[in-house]
C-alpha cells in the first residue's frame, strides 16, 4: 500500500468513527446530522446548556461560497438553538493578512444576513495566552525547540506505515528549551532556523501526532500586533485554545480536520476539564462545477490580472457574486438545497444558477432593454405623438404595481427578432407577418430599407390603434410578442454579458496542465450601444435587480455613472450551458 492510499484509509478511518457517533444518536426529525449532534449536546445539558459556534476566518483572501456554507451553519445553527456565534479572525500568518480582507469578510458576512454582536475576535487576541500556555508545556517536558529544517523535519516524520525519526534536539533540557524559545521571539533567530514543536509520538499511526510544529518564526509586522512578536502559533495548535479561550462548546469545520480532530482535542485537554471542552464536529467541503476554489488559485488569477479583482463577477467570491446581482437568499436556498454531509460531492453549478433565477424571478423589476437595436418606423402612427403605457413591475408580486413606459412613432427592437426569410415557427416579425410589443401594439411589417452592402437600417410597420390594452381589440391574439423601446426616449447603456470562469467541468482534476490555459475565453463579452427604457435609467441604484424582458437578470454595476450605465448580466432567463455541453 502506498503512502498516499495509506492517508485516504486513515481518513476514512476517522470518517468512519464520526459517521458511527452520528448512527448511535436517535434523529430529530428535520435537522442535519450537524444540528442533530448540537440538539444531542443541549439536551445531555452539556456546557452547562450553552451553545457557542464561530466562524474562523483566515484574513489572507475574500471569502469564497465555500466559506458560505461555512458561515450558513456556524451562524445558522447558533440562530436556531438559541446560542451565539463569534467571528474570530484567524491571524497567524502576518505574511500573507491584510486589513483589507478583515473588512471584505465582515461586509460579505453582513450582506448574507448574519451578525455576531459583540463577538469579534482574533486569534492575535490570544497570542499570550497560547504563549504562556507553550512555556508550560516545555517546562512539563512536552514540547521542545528543534533546530532542523522544514526538510529534514518532513523526512523524519516517516510515513502512515513506517514510523518517525526522533529529532536529535527532541531531548533538550527544559532550561536550554526555555532560552532558545524566548530568544526565538525576542527576534535572535532568522526564520526557519527554529521552530518549537510538541513531544507526542513519534511512532504514531496519526501523523499529525508526530511532534506537531506549535510555533514557527515569522518577522514581519502584524497588522494588528505591529513587531511585537517574532514566533507566531500552528493553527493545530492556535485553533482549539482560542476555542477554549472564547468558551466555544461546538467548533463546526470542513472534512479535512477529521483527522486534526484527536490533536485538536490533545491540545485543548491541556486547559479544558470535564465542565467544559469545545466539541469539533467535521461537514463536506462546498465544491462547484466549473470553477475553483484553492484561495491560492483565485488570489493568482487576481494577481496576473486574469480577472479583475477579488470582486469580479466571473470569480466564487461573495463580493463577487453579489456584484454580479446574486441575491443573499438565493445563496441560502442553494446551501439548504445541497446539504450537509460527511461525504465530498462536486455540486453543479447549474443548481446554483437554478436558486439564483428562481429568487430573481421572485423580486426583479420587469423593463425594457434592446440588446442588438434595429429601428422600426410605425408609418401609420402621428409623428409628433407619445403615449404612457402602463408596464407591469412584477406578475409574481401583486403588490409589485407598475410603470409607465413611452410609446412613439419610431422604435427599436431586437434585430434577432426580423428576417426576411424566416423558417417554419418563426413567430417573430417578418415580411407581412404581425406580432405584439409588449404592453403595447399589435404591428405589421410592410417593408425594410437597406443601406449600400444590403444591411437593413430601417423596418417598416404599420400598427392596429385597436390592440392597445383596453381597446376593442385587445384581445386579438397572435403568436409573437416582442420587446421595445421608443427610441426618441431610449438610453444607450453597456451590457457586461458573464458566463462561466472556466471550460471544464473540474478544474481542480485536471492535472496534467495548468489550470489558467482552462479559463473561458468567453467568461465575458461587453456589449455597447445598448438601448433601455428611461424608467430603468432613472432606478439603476446599487444592488436594484431588474429582468430584462426575454433576454436575463441584470444588476447595475458599481462602474456606472451619469451618462454612462453599465449592466452586469447577472444569469440568463434559462440554462443554455447545459444544453450546448450535451450537443
Amino acid at each position: 500500500m502506498s503512502d498516499a492510499e495509506s492517508i485516504i484509509k486513515i481518513t476514512y478511518t476517522y470518517i468512519a468513527m464520526a459517521e458511527k457517533e452520528m448512527e448511535e444518536t436517535p434523529e430529530v426529525k428535520g435537522l442535519n446530522f450537524v444540528e442533530q449532534i448540537v440538539w444531542d449536546d443541549l439536551q445531555a445539558g452539556k456546557n452547562g446548556g450553552r451553545l457557542n459556534t464561530r466562524f474562523p476566518p483566515e484574513p489572507n483572501g475574500y471569502l469564497h461560497i465555500g466559506h458560505a456554507k461555512a458561515i450558513c451553519m456556524d451562524f445558522g445553527v447558533a440562530e436556531k438553538f438559541g446560542g451565539t456565534c463569534n467571528l474570530r479572525f484567524d491571524d497567524t500568518n502576518p505574511v500573507k493578512e491584510d486589513v483589507e480582507y478583515v473588512d471584505s469578510i465582515r461586509e460579505d458576512i453582513h450582506w448574507l444576513g448574519f451578525d455576531w454582536g459583540d463577538r469579534e475576535y482574533y486569534a492575535s487576541d490570544y497570542f499570550p495566552q497560547l504563549y504562556d500556555l507553550a512555556v508550560r508545556l516545555i517546562k512539563e517536558g512536552k514540547a521542545y525547540v528543534d533546530d532542523q529544517t522544514s526538510e529534514q523535519i518532513a523526512e523524519q516524520k516517516g510515513s502512515p506505515t513506517v514510523p518517525g525519526v526522533e529529532s536529535p534536539y527532541r531531548s533538550r533540557s527544559v532550561e536550554e528549551n526555555l532560552d532558545l524559545f524566548e530568544r526565538m521571539n525576542a527576534g535572535e533567530f532568522d526564520e526557519g532556523a527554529r521552530v518549537l514543536r510538541a513531544k507526542i509520538d513519534m511512532a504514531s499511526p496519526n501523523m499529525h501526532f508526530r511532534d506537531p510544529i506549535m510555533y514557527r518564526i515569522i518577522k514581519h509586522p502584524h497588522h494588528r500586533t505591529g513587531t511585537k512578536w517574532n514566533v507566531y502559533p500552528m493553527y493545530d495548535f492556535a485553533h482549539g485554545q482560542s476555542d477554549y479561550f472564547e468558551g466555544v462548546t461546538h467548533s463546526i469545520c470542513t472534512l479535512e480536520f477529521v483527522v486534526h480532530r484527536p490533536l485538536y482535542e490533545h491540545f485543548v485537554k491541556e486547559l479544558a476539564d470535564e465542565t467544559y471542552c469545545p466539541r469539533q464536529i467535521e461537514f463536506n467541503r462546498l465544491n462547484l462545477t466549473y470553477t475553483v476554489m484553492s484561495k491560492r488559485k483565485l488570489l493568482q488569477l487576481v494577481k496576473e490580472g486574469l480577472v479583475a479583482g477579488w470582486d469580479d463577477p466571473r470569480m466564487p467570491t461573495i463580493s463577487g457574486m453579489r456584484r454580479r446581482g446574486f441575491t443573499p437568499q438565493s445563496i441560502r436556498n442553494f446551501i439548504d438545497k445541497i446539504g450537509y454531509t460527511k461525504y465530498e460531492a462536486l455540486n453543479s453549478v447549474s443548481l446554483l444558477e437554478h436558486a439564483v433565477r428562481e429568487d430573481l424571478n421572485a423580486v426583479s423589476t420587469r423593463v425594457m432593454a434592446v440588446m442588438n437595436p434595429v429601428k422600426v418606423v410605425i408609418t401609420n402612427y402621428p409623428e409628433d405623438k407619445v403615449e404612457m403605457l402602463e408596464m407591469e413591475n412584477n406578475p409574481e408580486n401583486p403588490d409589485a404595481g407598475t410603470h409607465e413606459m413611452p410609446f412613439s412613432r419610431e422604435i427599436y427592437i431586437e434585430r434577432d427578432d426580423f428576417m426576411e426569410n424566416p423558417p417554419k415557427k418563426f413567430f417573430r416579425l417578418a415580411p407581412d407577418g404581425e406580432v405584439r410589443l409588449k404592453g403595447g401594439y399589435i404591428i405589421k411589417c410592410t417593408g425594410v430599407k437597406k443601406d449600400a452592402d444590403g444591411n437593413i437600417e430601417e423596418i417598416y410597420c404599420t400598427y392596429d390603434p385597436d390592440t392597445r390594452s383596453g381597446m376593442p381589440g385587445s384581445m386579438r391574439k397572435v403568436k409573437g410578442t416582442l420587446h421595445w423601446v421608443s427610441a426618441a426616449h431610449a438610453i444607450d447603456a453597456t451590457a457586461r454579458l458573464y458566463d462561466r470562469l472556466f471550460n471544464v467541468e473540474n478544474p481542480a482534476a485536471e492535472t496534467d496542465c495548468d489550470f489558467r490555459e482552462l479559463l473561458n475565453p468567453d467568461s465575458l463579452k461587453i456589449q455597447e450601444g445598448i438601448k433601455i427604457e428611461p424608467y430603468l435609467a432613472e432606478n439603476s441604484t446599487p444592488g436594484a435587480h431588474f429582468q430584462f424582458q426575454r433576454i436575463g437578470y441584470f444588476t447595475p454595476d458599481k462602474d456606472s455613472k451619469d451618462g454612462n450605465l453599465v449592466f452586469n448580466r447577472t444569469i440568463a432567463l434559462k440554462d443554455s450551458w447545459e444544453k450546448a455541453q450535451k450537443k
